[in-house]
Formats: structure tokens, sequence, C-alpha cells
């Protein structure tokens, strides 16, 4: 508790209001992710559940929520692995603000007007976009709409790693990047390249077919550590451990701000079990 008091709410309670403890906000937080429960259907021994989204919502709006937990990193130790954005299914509720356009009287600051949800083939719906270490640990997440495809969300994922070392500033560059075939075009490979990133992608069977086909001005094929590829079973890994909890698993939360926020609470649990 007391490495993440200090990305907690001030501690001053409002005029007329007792403040609730910390470790009563944290656990009613925690449970309403870990099993769905609306908000306002939160246990009595929780207090009162309007005072319960305003703090995750600050908790969500600091990139560097989980800086405090992460362990200093050793130079060239760390190997992170960002990864493709997964759908999430949305509570189907008639008439749910969420399906409402357009920016929302009292949202938070940083809202996106669409609430980081569009149609997809599998109806109203967001995505996930992730990174994460070798050990199944969340690094940064990107919440999309669900029309979003993977490689346009790539660079601001990458934006968002940062990882404390003890001395010097936050590392923002990984020795190597393990993706999936969605990632495999030039846009993405060649800034890894100019940053001495290591990039292990596949090549899709229709690239590969095009450079043949063009013969000599095709290029060499990219280079591919098909050993190393085997290990980018830690970012499914850490994906089913952010599934496990119902309230991520299905989006309930009207705002994307929300919906980050309990994100950035389950990578806290996550880190701090480890």
């Amino acid at each position: 508790m007391a490495r993440i008091e200090p990305l907690l709410p001030d501690r001053t309670p409002r005029p007329g209001r007792r403040w609730r403890d910390h470790r009563q906000v944290i656990d009613a937080i925690a449970f309403k992710y870990r099993t769905g429960t609306p908000w306002m259907d939160l246990p009595t021994h929780f207090g009162s559940w309007k005072d319960r989204p305003q703090p995750a919502a600050e908790m969500g709006r600091r990139r560097h929520l989980g800086e405090g937990l992460h362990r200093p990193a050793r130079p060239g130790r760390r190997r992170r692995r960002p990864r493709p954005g997964r759908r999430g299914r949305l509570h189907r509720r008639p008439g749910s603000p969420a399906r409402r356009r357009g920016p929302s009287k009292g949202a938070p600051a940083g809202e996106p007007d669409d609430h980081a949800l569009g149609r997809s083939r599998g109806g109203l719906t967001n995505r996930i976009h992730l990174a994460a270490d070798s050990r199944c640990r969340p690094l940064a997440f990107v919440l999309t709409p669900g029309q979003t495809g993977d490689a346009p969300a790539f660079p601001e994922v990458m934006a968002r790693l940062r990882v404390p070392r003890p001395v010097d500033r936050p590392r923002t560059t990984p020795d190597v990047v393990l993706t999936d075939k969605a990632h495999s075009s030039r846009a993405i490979r060649t800034p890894l390249r100019q940053h001495g990133i290591r990039a292990v992608i596949p090549q899709p069977s229709d690239q590969a077919a095009n450079r043949k086909r063009r013969g000599s001005r095709g290029g060499r094929p990219p280079a591919f550590d098909r050993e190393t590829y085997k290990r980018r079973n830690t970012v499914e890994r850490c994906i089913n451990k952010l599934k496990q909890r119902r309230g991520l698993a299905t989006r309930y939360d009207k705002t994307a701000t929300i919906c980050l926020a309990g994100l950035h609470i389950a990578a806290i649990f996550i880190w701090s079990a480890r």
C-alpha cells in the first residue's frame, strides 16, 4: 500500500465529508474490476459507490502509474513485446451512455469524443493495444475504437514505454520487439532499425510473394529469428491475466478514461504480485 499511496489523489477531505481510507478505496476498485459489478452495486462495506470512479479516473490519467512498482531495469537486460490490439466485448444495455457520440457532460479531461468505441465485425467494441515484458507484465496501454487496426496504434504504444533505471532517466527503447504479421511494414520496421531496435516480425505470405515477383528489385527478405519469436507467448499470457478480471474482459464502463484506469489498476496488482 505504501508503494502506491503517492499515486492516489490528495488525502484532503472535501468540506462536510469524512475521508475514506485509501485501502478501502483500492479494495472497492479491485472488487469492481475482478467481478464486473456495477459501481452502484458495490457492497455497502466499501462505502458510497459515488466516491470510487473519481479515484480510478485520477489514477488512470497518469501514464506513469506503474513506474513506482517497476523494478529498476538493468541496461541491456529487459525485453518488451508490444502487442497488437485485442477487441473487448461491450456490455449491451439499452440506452447505455457508452453508445452516445460526442463529448459527454462532465466527462473527465482527455476523454475522446467517441469514448474509444467503434463498429467492427463484432458490433460496438473497443480495442486494447499493450506492451508486455518477458515476465508477462504489462508496460503500456492504448485504448482505441474497435475498427482501429493494429499497426496505426503501434507508434503510440512504443511512445508510452517507460522503464525506470537505478540511475539516469527511464528507458524507452527496448532491445528487441516481437510482434505478429500485422506489424510487418516498412513504416514500422524502418523506425525500429533507426533506433537500434531489433525487430522480430514474421513476413506475411503476400509480402513475400510480391518481393519474389519483383526479383532483384524486391531486395532481401527481412531478418527473422524463429527461436526468439517463440517467446512471444508471454504477451498472450499477459492478456490472459488481464482477462481474468470480468470487468476488463467485458467493458462495462461508460468512458474510455475509466476503462483505461481499470487496465492500469490491474497492472498494479500484476506487478505487485511478482
